[in-house]
């Protein structure tokens, strides 16, 4: 039976997730699809019961009524039918009722729906742009992601569930008073009222504060989630107790929403103490006078006083409920304005995918701006025309800023240009999947990130399908079989198997390094770029693996950015750029002996490093 219910809805959407609108409403109603069934279905069950109660009380007034005017030996036989009835119905209905609603609530929804939504967010969030996550703490997206998805949850079913269950049930206690007598009715649509009003003025202003707190929760987990991941640039400065002080400040910023909340909940309790107090003793004070004057029995007392102390059970449960409700909205219009962004780079509609490419690459006319936020910026890029043949290997080659790495950037897209064209063979990149586009292409940055799992999982990053066989190999190629078989986790789990650390935390720049070109090398891709690839490599190893390096690139068009100009002499030929622009071309020999800005480059290098001065801004790549 729990299993049947926990498979009415699945968490796993297999349909690709859509950018969510931005409104509150709208937003809901977007992770609300394929979940509406079950919600419906609780809500129902939630008014059932509600109207189940409600009949209770009118039972009640009866059973008083009975007892206080029927005759003892007669009283089974006059009214043993109904009582047998208003048994089943105690016994087995409102039972029946509350356990379907407690298997829809608990085993179908509250696991499932919020499982739902994470995924759902997930899957759009992480084919987000670049510069989405560039701009946010990874802590705090997570942050935002699991956040959000409970909140949505909450808001959903509150209003489905709690509030569809208080609206049913005050009606029908209403309609039930002013059956025994309309006068009876006054003193509950009073407090109603009253009730009402408080309510209206202290629950947004709770929603508003619980915005500010949602914010400065992820705010708060986002800085001490960049602490720790940084934790050895922490320590390699000193920086503890700098660190204690970033922390505390979004910590006294969200304390600072906790007391402003906390003030205005005891306020709130106590109103609504003071409102039931008023209720329970006009209530009982106009029941004894109407009773005293023949217009009422003791049965409808009876019922009225019962209802009341039901209220104010009621009363303080619904103020929970809905101070809940609010400040999950608030949660839920926090996470819209991360969550609800549209990506900057995306698929075109009918992208097709890009097969297995030979390699040709052409920039026509290409021109490049990042987006500061407004801010008025230089072109990176500008009129960059530049083809490079299947196979090729090209050597870019200029002074940080000059565009080297933006040019990679677009060709990954990682950003759209914003003017020309970049074909790989012949077709325009912006009309290709970006999954089938980077398929075509490894990459080995200066400043390698491995995934917090094992050494195989790494590795095989680059091909998962692969045996075990090409991954070793993989791995002798670029170096770095020998000391992965020396590796060891806190766990006991050995070579392959051990685990890196987040971001590959416990092997060397050097070992790191050398996994992500087994990654590479296994991912055998037909376009390599290589970004300072061997630039975390002692002399020792980086000459041991450079001739691997020349069969990874057999066959392949290569694209190899370096400052060590050594490193790249040898390329079929270099692109010398400056302010995004191409300056010169040609092999290495041709541009010394042109006496231009290569060689003026390459005269003024000491140990073989470009004279760097200044910082090209940027995607991953920038150096």
């Amino acid at each position: 039976m729990f299993r049947w219910f926990e498979s009415r809805l699945e968490p796993y959407p297999p349909e690709q997730p859509a950018q969510p609108p931005r409104g509150l409403l709208a937003f809901c109603l977007h992770y609300m699809q394929g979940a509406r069934l079950p919600l419906a279905t609780m809500a129902v069950l939630s008014a059932s019961i509600a109207l189940a109660e409600v009949m209770l009380f009118a039972f009640l007034g009866d059973i008083v009524d009975w007892l206080a005017s029927a005759n003892r030996e007669t009283f089974l036989a006059d009214e043993g039918p109904f009582l047998v009835l208003m048994a089943a119905f105690v016994v087995i209905v409102i039972p029946v009722l509350a356990l379907f609603s407690a298997l829809t609530i608990h085993q179908t929804l509250l696991g499932n729906f919020p499982q739902r939504i994470r995924w759902m967010a997930h899957r759009y969030l992480i084919r987000q742009s670049m510069s989405y996550f560039q701009d946010e703490f990874a802590g705090r997206i997570a942050t935002k992601v699991m956040q959000t998805s409970l909140a949505v949850r909450e808001t959903v079913m509150k209003l489905l569930d709690v509030v569809n269950y208080v609206v049913i049930y005050f009606i029908g206690a209403i309609v039930l008073v002013a059956l025994t007598d309309w006068r009876l009715m006054l003193p509950f649509l009073v407090w109603l009222a009253a009730y009402g009003a408080v309510l209206s003025y202290f629950i947004p202003r709770l929603g508003k504060v619980s915005q500010l707190q949602a914010d400065a929760r992820s705010m708060m987990t986002g800085r001490i989630v960049d602490s720790y991941t940084n934790i050895a640039t922490v320590k390699l400065f000193s920086h503890s107790t700098r660190e204690e002080t970033y922390a505390r400040e979004s910590m006294d910023e969200f304390l600072k929403t906790v007391h402003r909340q906390m003030r205005m909940v005891t306020i709130l309790d106590t109103s609504i103490t003071t409102l039931n107090a008023l209720l329970l003793f006009s209530v009982a004070a106009l029941g004894i006078w109407l009773w005293l004057g023949g217009a009422m029995t003791a049965g409808a007392i009876a019922v009225a006083t019962g209802l009341v102390m039901r209220f104010q059970g009621m009363s303080h449960w619904i103020m929970w409920e809905m101070s809940a409700l609010f400040e999950n909205i608030g949660t839920v219009r926090d996470g819209i304005n991360s969550i609800s962004l549209p990506r900057m780079v995306g698929d075109a509609p009918g992208a097709k995918p890009l097969g297995r490419v030979k390699g040709h690459i052409e920039f026509r006319d290409v021109a490049f701006t990042y987006d500061r936020k407004g801010q008025e910026q230089s072109r990176v890029i500008e009129g960059l025309n530049l083809d490079i043949r299947p196979g090729e290997k090209i050597g870019l080659v200029g002074r940080s800023g000059a565009g080297k790495s933006t040019i990679v950037n677009l060709l990954l897209r990682f950003y759209d240009r914003q003017a020309g064209e970049i074909l790989v063979d012949g077709n325009d990149i912006a009309t290709v999947t970006q999954d089938s586009l980077r398929a075509n292409i490894g990459v080995v940055t200066q400043d390698t990130s491995l995934l917090h799992r094992s050494v195989r999982e790494n590795i095989k990053y680059g091909r998962p399908d692969a045996s075990d066989e090409d991954m070793i190999a993989a791995a002798k190629k670029a170096e770095a079989h020998d000391f992965i078989l020396g590796l060891a986790d806190a766990k006991g789990r050995t070579g392959y198997d051990a685990h890196v650390g987040e971001r590959g935390v416990k092997l060397s720049g050097g070992q790191r390094q050398r996994i992500a070109i087994a990654r590479v090398l296994l991912k055998d891709a037909p376009i390599l770029v290589l970004d300072e690839a061997t630039s975390a490599l002692d002399s020792e190893v980086e000459a041991a693996i450079q001739s691997q390096f020349n069969m990874l690139m057999e066959g392949k068009t290569v694209i190899a950015i370096a400052h060590r100009l050594s490193t790249i002499a040898a390329m079929d030929r270099l692109i010398i750029l400056d302010e995004g622009k191409v300056v010169e071309e040609g092999t290495h020999a041709e541009l010394v002996e042109t006496g231009g800005t290569y060689a003026r480059l390459w005269a003024r290098q000491s140990g073989g490093f470009i004279d760097v001065d200044g910082a090209e801004e940027g995607g991953v790549a920038a150096q």
